[in-house]
C-alpha cells in the first residue's frame, strides 16, 4: 500500500486507493483528521510537535467515544513521549471502531460504505469492481463479490509530522535539563514509535543527524521476517540533492525512506522555503530523471547494514521503489493531473483547500469564514514565526489582532506557555523564544539604546513585535472548533498557502474529492492563475524582500545572482510546460504572460543588484 513496485510507477498508477492524501496543517488543524475521514479511505497527517495539545484532545475524544482515560502530567516520567503514544493509539482504536462499522453496512443504502467506494478515483481497480458489483443482478455472484470487496476495504494511513529542527532538550520540575533522549523531536519518535500505528512518520524542516540516528534504535523501522515494515519514514524535501543525502544517511542506518514527498518552496502553507530559487516544475523534473538513482545508491547501503546486523533482507523488498509525491498550491484537478503524468508523481498532497472542508479539518467558525472572505491581496508571507522563516499568513487572524493589541498596550510578545521554539539565547543562559514577552521587552530597550551605525540596516521595533506565539495559537482553533477552548481567551493562527484566495465557500468532503478527481464542475473560477505560474510570482517576490534585506556584501550579491539564474532557467523551463496540451480545468494559458511579466520584473530589480559595488 505504501511502497510502489517497478511496473506502472510513472504516471496515472492503478493503485486501490485514492491518489491524493491530506498533508499537516499547523499543530491543530490535521491533529484530528483521521478521525473524521480515514474510515472512508483518506490519508491523512498529525503534527505531534504539541503534546499539551494532543493531551486535551486525548481527553475530548477518550470522552466521546468512551475510552479510558487517565491524565499524564506535564512531570511525570517520560510524559511527552507518552501523551503522543496514547493519543495516537486513541485515534488507532477510534478509526478501527468507525472502519468496522462502515464494513459491516449493507451495500446500495446512500451510507458511509457505498460513500467509501464512490470516492474513489475512476481509475481505482477497487472502483471498478464496486461499480460492476453495482450493475450486477442478485445472486451468488454478486454476494461474492460484495464480501470480497468488503474484505478489501482498508482505512486510510494515519501518518505523523516531525519537525526535525523543533528539538529542544527539556527540563524537570526543579528546571535542571533532562538527558537528550527526552528531546522534543526525539521524544515524539519515541511515542510514535510505541503506538500501535503501522503507518510512517514524516520528517520535515531538513536534516537531523541525532534523531535519524535515535529512529536506528527502534526495530520498528526495519522489516520484519516477512518483509513487513511496522512503522516507516517519509521525507519531506525541497530538492532531489536533499533527498538523496538525507536518504543515504538513513539508509547507511539501514533505514528506508518509503516516501519522498516534494513540496514548493513557497506556494504552500505554514513555513515557505524559497529553494534558491528553483521552481517546482524543475524540481520536478530532476526528480523524474533521477529518481532510479535514489533506489541505486540508498539500496545497498541498506543490504549492507542488514547483513551486518545478520538480518534477511527480503527478495521482494529490493523489487520496491520509494513512492515520490509533491504537493503545495495544486488547485485544480488539471494541475494534479500534470503532477502525476508529466513527472510521474505516485500522488498528490492537497492541503489548503480542505481547511474549508469542516468533514476534514478542525477550524473554528470564524477562522473559517475569514478563509472564505480572504482575497489574494489577504494572503501574504509574514514575519510573524519565531523560527525566522518566512511564513504563509492571511490577513485579520486572532493571533495577529492579538498580537499587534499586546504591543500597543505596551505588553508586547506573549507568556510562552509551551516554549516549543525557545532557542534563543541573546539576552540569557536558558533558550527563550524570540515571541516571548521576555525576549521582545528586552530586544526592544535595547533598540531604544542602540544609535545607528550607518553601516547595517536597523532592526525594526515592529519587526520584534511581529513575531507571534504560533506554536500555542496555531492549536486554539481545533480547542475552539471542539467547544474546549473559549474564543475570547484563544487567539486562532492559521497558515494557508495563497491558494486558499480561489476557495470562497464551506465545501462537504464529496464536493472537494471530485473537485480533484475532475468529478462535476470545477470549485474554482477558470481564470486562476495555473499553480506554476503563482509560485513564479512568489518566487520574483521573494527576490525583492531579499533586495530590500541586502547589505549588498559580496557574499549576498553572490547569492541573489545565483538565485536569479535559478528563477530564470525556471521559467524557461516553465514556458516549455505551458507548450504542451493543457487537462481539463488546467490554465497553462496563465503562464506565457505571467512569465513574461515577471522576467521583466526580475530584470529592473536586478538592475539595482548590478550597479551595487560589493562591500
Amino acid at each position: 500500500m505504501f511502497i510502489t513496485n517497478q511496473q506502472g510507477r510513472r504516471g496515472l498508477n492503478k493503485s486501490p486507493g485514492h491518489t491524493f492524501h491530506i498533508p499537516v496543517m499547523g499543530t491543530g488543524h490535521s491533529i484530528d483528521t483521521p478521525i473524521r475521514v480515514a474510515h472512508l479511505g483518506i490519508s491523512s497527517v498529525i503534527s505531534i510537535i504539541d503534546d499539551v495539545l494532543i493531551e486535551r484532545l486525548r481527553e475530548y475524544y477518550c470522552g466521546k467515544f468512551a475510552l479510558p482515560y487517565e491524565k499524564i502530567y506535564r512531570f511525570s516520567h517520560d510524559a511527552r513521549a507518552r501523551r503522543i503514544t496514547e493519543y495516537l493509539d486513541a485515534v488507532q482504536e477510534i478509526v478501527r471502531r468507525k472502519m468496522e462499522e462502515v464494513k459491516n453496512l449493507p451495500f446500495f443504502q446512500n451510507n458511509d460504505k457505498d460513500r467509501y467506494f464512490s470516492l474513489l478515483p475512476e481509475e481505482s481497480e477497487l472502483k471498478g469492481r464496486y461499480d460492476r458489483l453495482r450493475e450486477m443482478p442478485e445472486g451468488p455472484e454478486r454476494q461474492s463479490l460484495a464480501a470480497s470487496l468488503t474484505e478489501s476495504m482498508q482505512p486510510g494511513a494515519i501518518d505523523v509530522n516531525i519537525m526535525t529542527k523543533l528539538d529542544r532538550i527539556n527540563v524537570d520540575r526543579s528546571g535542571a535539563p533532562l538527558s537528550e533522549e527526552y528531546s522534543d523531536a526525539k521524544a515524539a519518535l519515541r511515542g510514535f514509535a510505541n503506538s500501535s500505528l503501522r503507518s510512517a512518520v514524516e520528517f520535515s524542516a531538513g536534516l537531523n543527524q541525532r534523531l535519524f540516528t535515535y529512529a536506528s534504535e527502534f526495530r520498528e523501522f526495519y522489516r520484519s521476517e516477512t518483509g513487513e515494515l511496522r512503522k516507516s519514514i517519509v521525507l519531506k524535501v525541497s530538492d532531489f540533492r536533499s533527498a538523496l543525502v538525507q536518504g543515504k544517511i538513513l539508509a547507511k542506518k539501514g533505514l528506508e525512506v518509503r516516501e519522498f514527498r516534494i513540496e514548493s518552496g513557497l506556494n504552500c502553507g505554514g513555513h515557505a522555503f524559497a529553494s534558491n530559487g528553483h521552481l517546482l516544475p524543475a524540481l520536478l523534473k530532476e526528480f523524474r530523471d533521477k529518481r532510479d538513482q535514489l533506489k541505486a545508491e540508498c539500496l545497498p547501503l541498506v543490504q549492507d547494514f542488514y547483513e551486518t546486523m545478520g538480518w534477511r533482507y527480503p527478495e521482494e523488498a529490493a523489487r520496491e521503489h520509494a513512492m515520490v509525491t509533491v504537493q503545495g498550491g495544486i488547485g485544480t484537478n488539471g494541475e494534479d493531473a500534470r503532477l502525476r503524468v508529466q513527472f510521474g508523481m505516485d500522488r498528490t498532497g492537497w492541503a489548503t483547500p480542505f481547511l474549508l472542508v469542516p468533514e476534514a479539518t478542525c477550524v473554528d467558525d470564524a477562522t473559517r469564514e475569514l478563509l472564505q472572505q480572504a482575497t489574494e491581496k489577504d494572503c501574504y508571507l509574514s514575519d510573524v514565526s519565531p523560527l525566522g522563516v518566512s511564513f504563509n499568513n492571511v490577513q485579520g487572524t486572532g493571533s495577529t489582532v492579538w498580537t499587534r493589541k499586546q504591543a500597543e498596550e505596551g505588553k508586547p510578545g506573549s507568556p510562552c506557555p509551551k516554549g516549543y521554539l525557545a532557542f534563543n539565547t541573546e539576552f540569557t543562559g536558558t533558550p527563550i523564544c524570540t515571541a516571548s514577552r521576555e525576549y521582545q521587552t528586552e530586544k526592544l530597550k535595547q533598540l531604544a539604546s542602540m544609535p545607528p551605525d550607518g553601516q547595517t540596516k536597523p532592526l525594526s521595533a515592529d519587526s520584534v513585535t511581529a513575531k507571534a506565539c504560533i506554536c500555542d495559537h496555531l492549536g486554539n482553533g481545533a480547542l475552539i472548533s471542539l467547544g474546549i477552548a473559549k474564543p475570547s481567551s484563544s487567539p486562532q493562527a492559521i497558515c494557508p498557502g495563497p491558494n486558499i484566495a480561489w476557495f470562497n465557500r464551506i465545501y462537504n468532503l464529496s464536493e472537494m474529492v471530485d473537485h480533484i478527481y475532475g468529478r462535476g464542475p470545477s470549485l474554482v473560477p477558470g481564470e486562476r492563475p495555473h499553480m506554476f505560474a503563482k509560485e513564479i510570482v512568489m518566487a520574483v517576490d521573494y527576490f525583492e524582500g531579499l533586495l530590500a534585506k541586502s547589505t549588498f556584501s559580496k557574499r549576498d550579491i553572490a547569492g541573489l545572482r545565483e538565485y536569479r539564474q535559478n528563477l530564470e532557467t525556471g521559467m524557461n523551463f516553465c514556458m516549455s510546460v505551458a507548450r504542451e496540451t493543457p487537462y481539463p480545468n488546467e490554465n497553462l494559458a496563465s503562464i506565457p504572460p505571467c512569465v513574461e511579466e515577471q522576467r521583466a520584473r526580475l530584470s529592473r530589480l536586478a538592475n539595482r543588484l548590478d550597479q551595487v559595488d560589493p562591500a
